[in-house]
């Protein structure tokens, strides 16, 4: 179970609160944006049946290799990293080969077998620079030509149907993962994306998908109200709030808090219909250990934030602090015999208080546990409020021009 609790001013009106929920029912129903009925597609059957026919224990695979970057790998290493605790894991090594560095690039491969390794090339378009860079270093580092087998039986593709990278992918015999064309790479982390590497991995992607579906049925049948008051709360002010601080507190959101930054820097920043800059600059920190360096910044700095908490209520990690007593340090002896659990918890209650006392507006997500549905459920959670607030600033959320104006003055970099 997961609950959002609101602690600011509820503004719109039902009008507005009606509005909304046409309008991104429209986007769905008429195939505009895709993401909405990723939880119900077949992939996941093709996916497994995949994963039967190619057998990794008896192929001797033991590392599952990401190479894609932004939308082709946040995702997915965000729900690794909330669900790598949980007993479903197995024990294949998970690497990102995400960006072009170097020193990155050695240390990833360094002790890395080309025989014990599946790779997952993720590109959308086909052509990241990035991505197909990486791939032309491992060909040639392990000697894997594209017409061998060698290659075939190491690779698979996530990419648009008829993209080059899929028109490649038929050409040499390589299995392809399809990506639909109306699901942007920031939203695709329950498609094939973000479904293949993790149901490799021996998680429960069933339900993961089943959380994500459970908040989009309750969101289209208009029971998600507050979900769209902190949208247009977010919007309507984003003048004097252009910051939006998520302060998860759990080391396991640290890959989360990424995402959530890609996914709301990519989709909201943008030029608006009257030719205006708007936007909100995501910031994603983790409790306890930022409490102690930006919540500074929070209760004395600037009041141009607001900020969502994220705390959960069972970590299924029993772990106690022992009744042990350190010379001079006796005033800590207060939390002796309690959970760490109730420690982090009690931090995060604490440090909201302080937050709300200040009168900086906060919101409060409590999640029951982690596991596949209630992550499942947070990212259709993020990607719904993403949707919403663009739909308040009047922006085509799903579009990134700034980032393509980049990849355009790259490539006239190098060709001169």
């Amino acid at each position: 179970m997961i609950t959002n609790e609101l602690f600011f001013q509820k503004e719109a009106t039902k009008e507005v609160v009606k509005d909304a929920y046409d309008a991104l029912y429209k986007e769905m129903v008429t195939d505009e944006v895709g993401y909405y009925t990723l939880p119900q597609s077949d992939m996941l059957l093709k996916i497994e049946g995949f994963i039967e026919d190619y057998d990794l224990e008896v192929k001797g695979i033991k590392n599952i290799v990401v190479i894609g970057i932004g939308g082709s790998s946040l995702g997915t290493k965000a729900i690794d990293t909330l669900l790598s605790h949980t007993p479903n894991r197995n024990n294949l090594n998970l690497i990102f080969m995400e960006n072009v560095d170097p020193i990155e690039i050695d240390k990833n491969l360094k002790n890395l077998l080309f025989e014990e390794s599946f790779f997952i090339m993720i590109s959308k378009s086909g052509s990241t620079i990035e991505t197909t860079s990486h791939v032309k270093y491992l060909i040639d580092r392990y000697d894997a030509p594209v017409d061998s087998s060698r290659f075939r039986e190491h690779f698979t593709f996530v990419t648009d149907r008829n993209s080059p990278l899929d028109d490649f992918g038929r050409e040499y015999e390589v299995p392809c993962f399809h990506i639909p064309a109306n699901v942007g790479g920031r939203f695709s982390v329950l498609s094939a994306v973000g479904l293949l590497p993790l149901t490799l991995l021996g998680y429960d992607t069933r339900a993961l998908l089943a959380g994500a579906n459970a908040l989009k049925e309750s969101f289209f049948d208009r029971q998600e109200d507050d979900l769209i008051q902190k949208a247009y709360y977010y919007t309507t002010h984003s003048k004097d709030f252009p910051i939006n601080v998520l302060f998860s507190y759990s080391s396991a959101f640290s890959a989360f808090n990424d995402w959530y930054v890609q996914l709301w820097g990519e989709s909201l920043g943008k030029i608006d219909k009257t030719q205006n800059h708007v936007g909100m600059t995501p910031v994603g920190i983790v409790g306890s250990i930022d409490q102690h360096s930006f919540l500074q910044l929070l209760i004395e700095g600037p009041r141009d934030k607001t900020v969502t908490m994220i705390k959960v209520k069972d970590f299924q990690t029993p772990l106690t602090i022992p009744d042990v007593h350190l010379p001079k340090l006796e005033k800590t002896d207060f939390i002796n015999n309690h959970t760490f659990n109730e420690l982090i918890n009690a931090q995060c209650d604490a440090t909201m208080q302080s937050i709300k006392d200040q009168g900086i507006s906060v919101d409060m997500i409590e999640i029951e546990k982690l596991d596949a549905y209630n992550v499942g459920y947070m990212i259709m959670y993020y990607e719904l409020l993403t949707s919403l607030c663009g739909y308040f600033l009047g922006i085509n959320t799903y579009d990134q021009p700034g980032v393509e104006l980049g990849k355009v003055i790259l490539k006239e970099k190098f060709a001169n």
